[in-house]
């Protein structure tokens, strides 16, 4: 009875168990009680970082490495434990996603003044987004053939046993489009369909909008309702992203310790290309944001507390309430284009998980396939994952259904069963994937804005305007 309770219940039945709670106890403490004077925010957060990447690497070496860790007891009970407070800070993050979403672009469209251009908003924002995942795309391919990924793993490939019960539906480009379009708000908001969210709400703020002029005695109880509500989701947010620092160190560690060396190891190749291709991406951003008469240098100091979240959480529309609050509050992008290029972001035109990763899918599977990349399937593939990548959610995981719609889209859905390795160790993949999206939407909102002529430039040099906006509504 008391080996059941222990084990099965309160998931607590090994003492080293018990040790490493005891540690992340311990941590969470002292990160909690540094001086505010002398640790700021982004600080206290680059320190919970390094922490978690340690504990996870702890946690590997009490279990000896092992190939599979799940399989050992007190890893399992461990990352359970983990779990409840780096999950427990993702789900309060994403519980906020869907009124978020729909209030902010509500609000954007109720409070536009009436020279403003919606349309020139949306048309600069799809151009600029499909143009950076194009390129994205671009990169992924190049990278891929240079390093002729897959080409040294066809003994696992021969090893690979397919799993079609477990491999999402294919579907293709037009379905993928018509998912976008929100016949059900309700069932948009369950499937975290943000595109269809924005649709919906850009259809109500701009009836609220139109009425306005003739009724406006009539729908300003609306306006006042979604000024307010704005106001206090917003402040909701900030109350939870306080709380930042002390969840990064179990999301880490919970990384590191859940997967195998050996699984790593295996695709070891695709997984330094991934984040060759991530990292020269992220360069091709800052050029961008030059380009634009932008510090790039400002803006990664600015950044810098999002960047670390997306990479530990993996999730960005998790990460959509922060993202908002830095490109307002840190970059002086406006709050129409924040609110709707952040948003839009989060599923359309990733950078990461919708152009990277598909890209190296497409040349990982073509040469362990024994098939070579010629002309015709690198503009081919260029055209379908730019496409196919307006119709990916911005959570964790839904990368492999992104790289199905490219391999679909390109003739290779059958042989989507070769990249079950890499599926394996898909978190490690995840975390540049991740940011990559989130820091993506940031230079596309910076791009869009400044084009516009509504980017706040002395918000955006001004250091101290973000961290102050940050710890008054923090505090």
């Amino acid at each position: 009875m008391n080996n059941v309770f222990f084990e099965q219940f309160l998931m607590v039945s090994d003492l080293k168990t018990v040790a490493f709670l005891a540690i992340l106890l311990v941590i969470l403490y002292l990160i909690n009680m540094l001086p505010k004077k002398k640790f700021n925010f982004s600080a206290k957060v680059m320190i919970a970082t390094v922490i978690g990447l340690i504990l996870g690497l702890a946690i590997q070496f009490v279990a000896g490495f092992p190939e599979n860790p799940m399989n050992l007891t007190f890893v399992r009970e461990t990352t359970l434990w983990y779990s409840l407070l780096g999950g427990g800070f993702i789900s309060l993050i994403r519980m906020l996603v869907i009124p978020l979403v729909m209030v902010s672009i509500i609000h954007v469209i109720i409070n536009m003044k009436e020279d403003a251009n919606l349309g020139d908003l949306v048309k600069r924002s799809l151009i600029v987004t499909l143009v950076m995942v194009a390129i994205s795309v671009g990169v992924g391919l190049l990278l891929g053939n240079i390093f002729e990924v897959g080409k040294v793993s066809t003994d696992v490939a021969q090893a690979i046993t397919t799993d079609a019960g477990k491999i999402r539906e294919v579907k293709n480009i037009v379905d993928t489009l018509k998912a976008l379009i929100p016949s059900n708000p309700v069932a948009a908001m369950v499937n975290l369909n943000i595109v269809g969210l924005v649709i919906f709400s850009a259809v109500v703020g701009v009836a609220a909008k139109r009425m306005s002029k003739k009724y406006m005695d009539t729908v300003k109880p609306f306006f006042d309702l979604i000024n307010a509500f704005q106001k206090i989701i917003v402040s909701m947010a900030m109350s939870i992203i306080r709380w930042m620092p002390l969840a990064v160190v179990p999301l880490l560690a919970n990384t590191i310790a859940q997967k195998g060396i050996g699984a790593i190891a295996e695709v070891g190749k695709f997984i330094a290309v991934l984040y060759l291709a991530t990292a020269i991406m992220f360069v091709i951003q800052m050029i961008a944001v030059s380009f634009f008469g932008l510090n790039p240098f400002t803006y990664v100091k600015k950044s810098i507390s999002l960047m670390i979240l997306a990479f530990t959480s993996r999730s960005s529309v998790g990460c959509l309430p922060v993202t908002i609050s830095t490109l307002t509050n840190k970059l002086g992008v406006s709050e129409s284009t924040a609110s709707f290029v952040a948003s839009f972001g989060t599923t359309a035109g990733m950078q990461g998980c919708a152009g990277i990763f598909p890209a190296l899918t497409i040349v990982f599977v073509t040469n362990m396939s024994g098939h070579s990349m010629d002309a015709t399937l690198i503009v081919m593939s260029i055209i379908v994952v730019s496409i196919s990548s307006l119709g990916i959610a911005g959570i964790p995981g839904t990368a492999t259904m992104a790289a199905s719609v490219a391999l679909s889209g390109t003739g290779l859905a059958g042989m989507f069963s070769l990249i079950n390795p890499i599926l394996a160790i898909d978190p490690i993949i995840d975390m540049p994937r991740t940011m990559l999206n989130v820091v993506g939407s940031l230079t596309n909102a910076l791009m869009v804005d400044k084009s516009l002529g509504n980017l706040n430039h002395e918000v955006y040099q001004d250091m101290e305007a973000g961290n102050e906006a940050n710890a008054s509504e923090v505090e």
